[in-house]
C-alpha cells in the first residue's frame, strides 16, 4: 500500500471544498484531465467523476466512483482504469491545529494493476501522491482568505514543505 500524508496550511473546511467538488478532480490528481461529474452528487457514495488520462497521442476514458464518504472526514474511491484495472484511494482529512493533515492511502484492487504491483510500482504511485498532494496543497492554500490561512513560521523544515513524509 502506498501511504503519503501532507500537512495542508488551510483549515479541513477548506480542503473539503476542493475534494467535494468533482468538477475539479484534473486540478490535483495527477495524470488525469477534463473532469466532469456523471452519476449522482459528488462526493456522496455511488457518485462518480469521469475523467481523461492523456498518455502521449492516447486517450483514455476513466470513471472513479465514491465508496465510502464521512462528511469532513474521509473519501474512499474506486478509480478504474479499463484494462490497467481498479484502484482503492483513500483520503482522509484531520484537523491538525488550525491546518489540514491529509494522508492518502492507495492499491490496486484489480486488473493488471494488482497483477503488476510489486516494490518499483510503489515507489512509482508514492511519487505520484506526493505530486498529487502538493498541487492539493498549492490550490487550497492559494484559495484561501488570510482568516482560513494560519501563519506558517511554525512549520516543520524543508522535507515537510515538499510533502516528503509518508505515513
Amino acid at each position: 500500500m502506498a501511504v503519503r500524508h501532507r500537512l495542508i496550511h488551510v483549515g479541513p473546511s477548506a480542503v473539503w471544498d476542493v475534494l467535494e467538488d468533482g468538477s475539479r478532480y484534473a486540478e490535483w490528481v495527477v495524470g488525469t484531465a477534463q473532469s466532469e461529474p456523471v452519476r449522482g452528487t459528488w462526493p456522496q457514495e455511488g457518485a462518480a467523476i469521469r475523467y481523461e488520462i492523456r498518455i502521449g497521442p492516447a486517450r483514455l476514458a476513466n470513471e472513479t466512483v465514491v465508496r465510502r464518504y464521512e462528511e469532513g472526514r474521509l473519501l474512499e474511491l474506486e478509480a478504474k482504469a479499463g484494462p490497467l484495472g481498479t484502484a482503492r484511494i483513500s483520503i482522509e482529512v484531520r484537523p491538525w491545529g488550525e491546518k489540514t493533515l491529509v494522508i492518502v492511502d492507495e492499491h490496486p484492487l484489480q486488473g493488471a494493476g494488482g497483477m503488476l504491483h510489486n516494490a518499483g510500482f510503489e515507489a512509482l504511485i508514492q511519487l505520484r501522491h506526493r505530486t498529487m498532494l502538493a498541487r492539493l496543497a498549492r490550490i487550497c492554500e492559494g484559495e484561501a482568505t488570510p482568516d482560513e490561512r494560519p501563519d506558517r513560521q511554525d512549520t516543520a523544515g524543508p522535507a515537510e514543505a515538499y510533502g516528503a513524509g509518508h505515513a
